[in-house]
């Protein structure tokens, strides 16, 4: 008599930090329930602590903003190539390319997949230029068979539905949700300077631009009294911008961090202006779940994160001038209410945003509980 084939998972994905950071406990779960965990991403320095948890790896060459139809060609032929020598149960996308190509492959090889759509970007719904609308038709063909299709807001899933880009089955969930007990409430520190900061890539669209305009405005009217940090990796061009304002005191540049935990302990405030077309800011969950009030626009993988006037508070996108208004009535409130802001938060995410929420209707779809 035959053994029993291990059940196996492959997760096709873009970025080691990414997989590691927000879908950890997921391949907790599916090792601890004696699944085989594969992982076919670009090779990074989180890659070895998932291998150390128990995954496969296969590394796969992936240029996340490139736009070169051979190398995406390329890219789905490894795809196949990586399904058929595995032959999973079910396979797990997230990202654009992983998401469009990964669900081209799974159709080929007529695999079960799950996909999640981590935020559309603002080109989708906004500019509807060539590349635009190529990218619309090529998830409409990959997402066809899916298993099922997670969204991580309300107004992807609705606009996704109503263009018909997504005809099967489609779930949503609180973005990657958030670990509750990594990120633990962190006592207030209330006294002067208040402390704003800006955690996310920098880039435009997540709003370093208008943040940048606002610090240089407030540190000219308030001096010492408030402080400016910038948290993020530079995708763009603002390396000698940021150290210009570093070296004048306008701005603190901390660089890329693995945990920004110790310095949301020092941190009034989180701000993030984007607009860029969030699925779920994971910042500001982290942010909100380690007691720290936020302000952000409300637009969808933001707006949803926040209670205006009750945890954080609500800005216009594009617009510094708001910002800068909005900032200055935080910086007018006490720090009493700022600590009761960022207790309202905490408890916004222990309500809606617990990351068991997402691993829970994970395991539904793929069979699991």
């Amino acid at each position: 008599m035959s053994a029993k084939k291990e059940p196996t998972v492959l997760i096709l994905t873009d970025h080691h930090v990414d997989i590691y950071n927000w879908r950890r406990e997921l391949i907790e779960r599916l090792i601890g329930k004696g699944y085989r965990v594969i992982l076919a991403l670009p090779y990074g320095e989180k890659v070895d602590l998932l291998v150390q948890m128990g995954c496969e790896f296969h590394d796969v060459k992936i240029n996340r903003r490139g736009k070169n139809p051979v190398q995406d060609l390329l890219l789905t032929r490894r795809f196949l190539s990586i399904i058929g020598r595995t032959r999973p149960g079910v396979v797990l996308t997230y990202g654009t390319k992983p998401n469009i190509y990964g669900g081209l492959a799974c159709r080929i090889k007529r695999v079960p997949y799950i996909e999640n759509l981590n935020g559309l970007g603002s080109g989708i719904r906004e500019d509807k230029e060539v590349v635009e609308r190529l990218v619309e038709f090529l998830y409409k063909v990959a997402l066809k068979k899916a298993r099922c299709v997670f969204f991580q807001n309300a107004s992807d899933q609705a606009y996704c539905t109503e263009h018909a880009i997504v005809s099967t089955r489609n779930v949503l969930i609180p973005g990657s949700g958030v670990n509750l007990s990594y990120y633990q409430p962190l006592a207030f520190v209330k006294e002067w300077p208040v402390v704003f900061m800006y955690i996310a890539r920098i880039m435009k669209e997540k709003g370093i631009d208008e943040y940048l305009t606002a610090a240089r405005c407030l540190k000219q009217k308030y001096g010492d009294r408030v402080r400016f940090h910038v948290l993020g990796f530079c995708e763009e061009d603002y390396e000698a911008e940021l150290k210009d304002l570093h070296d004048a005191g306008v701005i603190v540049y901390d660089g890329m961090q693995s945990d920004i935990r110790p310095f949301l302990a020092q941190a009034h405030c989180v701000v993030m202006p984007s607009y860029y077309g969030e699925g779920m800011s994971n910042t500001l969950l982290e942010s909100a779940a380690s007691a720290r009030p936020v302000i952000t626009t409300d637009l969808p993988g933001c707006g949803e994160t926040v209670s205006d006037g009750v945890s954080g508070m609500v800005v216009k996108a594009k617009d510094a001038e708001d910002l800068i208004a909005v900032m200055e009535k935080f910086l007018a409130i006490s720090f009493d209410e700022m600590e009761e802001m960022g207790r309202n938060g905490r408890r916004k995410m222990e309500q809606s945003f617990d990351r068991n929420i997402v691993v829970d209707a994970y395991l539904e779809q793929i069979g699991m509980e």
